[in-house]
């Protein structure tokens, strides 16, 4: 690396220019505090241009002293020639060397390098040399995650929804994306039940013709979330219930009917009833749970009364 350690001006330096920025993090209160204190350890690198420089590693700490009003700092100053893959490299190295990279600031490293690596298991390796060890098929999902909208940018540094969520959501129109992001911001759900209503929603949405945004906002809908008498778990619940009923209206009438009548069995403890997935076989499992023979003796006088029972006649007839 050809540099210089050199004072530069500040107000010469272009912070707006983010050509290399791989980090996401824009807090500095504790590089403000570090560097009041004990300095820059380790220098911010610049590249020198015709009246400015442009930052390629050190975006925080040059905001930082900003914010202190220092007026001058020391770097390490690259010639202006340069080429821009080195750059690129610097950048990414002093990145993922220093910590793990989130997935947003992985996927601007693949979009930088992409540019000169068109071959994606070239790509790979030179993202390994770099420190960033990712399959080809991790690449192709990460390459233009860093493209897309903020909202959905900022639910994967929040964790509020998955890589696999996120493409997902990347597929549909901008308010739609938008309307299941505050959805889920606000429900804090799985992947699993985040995939189950997104998928519902749009089925819903397909069959009745309209917006999926116009499914998941719909009055009974804001009604559940608005509930302050409900946590987030009943809420997710309720939610699910009421569109399996909109998506699957003849399952979820069954189901209500299957529940009313189970409860009235008033089963025997040891006893679990297990009706088919979905209702599409007319299969029923009895399940007996029992710790010694006693018990089992119990348990068989009991199923001889529940095989009686006009309850269970209703339920598997």
């Amino acid at each position: 690396m050809r540099f210089r350690k050199q004072v530069v001006n500040l107000s010469q330096i272009d912070s707006n220019d983010d050509a290399f920025r791989i980090t996401t993090e824009k807090q500095v209160d504790d590089l403000m505090h570090s560097i009041n204190h004990v300095g820059i350890m380790h220098l911010p690198l610049l590249l020198e241009k015709e009246a400015t420089y442009t930052i390629v590693c050190g975006f925080r700490r040059i905001e930082a002293c900003r914010r202190l009003n220092w007026s001058k700092l020391e770097a390490m100053v690259l010639e202006s020639d340069t080429i821009r893959l080195k750059c690129i490299k610097y950048a990414i190295t002093d990145n993922a060397f220093q910590r793990s990279l989130n997935l947003i600031e992985k996927s601007r490293s693949i979009e930088m390098l992409s540019d000169f690596f068109k071959d994606i298991n070239r790509l790979s390796e030179e993202l390994s040399v770099l420190g960033l060890s990712e399959h080809p098929s991790m690449i192709k999902k990460l390459k233009g995650i860093c493209h897309l909208p903020d909202p959905l940018q900022n639910c994967i540094l929040s964790n509020t929804i998955s890589l696999a969520m996120l493409l997902e959501l990347a597929g549909m129109s901008e308010d739609d994306s938008k309307g299941f992001i505050k959805l889920f911001n606000t429900l804090k759900l799985s992947l699993n039940k985040q995939r189950e209503i997104v998928t519902m929603a749009k089925e819903i949405a397909m069959r009745e013709d309209k917006s999926i945004l116009k499914v998941i906002e719909e009055y009974h809908l804001k009604k559940i979330l608005m509930d302050e008498d409900l946590d987030k778990n009943r809420k997710a619940h309720d939610i699910r219930i009421y569109l399996k009923q909109r998506r699957f209206p003849t399952i979820a009438n069954i189901e209500k009917s299957y529940e009313k009548y189970r409860q009235k069995l008033n089963l025997e403890k040891g006893f679990k009833l297990i009706p088919p997935i979905n209702f599409e076989s007319p299969t029923y499992t009895l399940q007996l749970s029992f710790n010694n023979m006693t018990q089992l003796k119990e348990l068989k006088t009991a199923f001889d009364a529940l095989i009686e029972n006009p309850y269970l006649k209703k339920i598997v007839d």
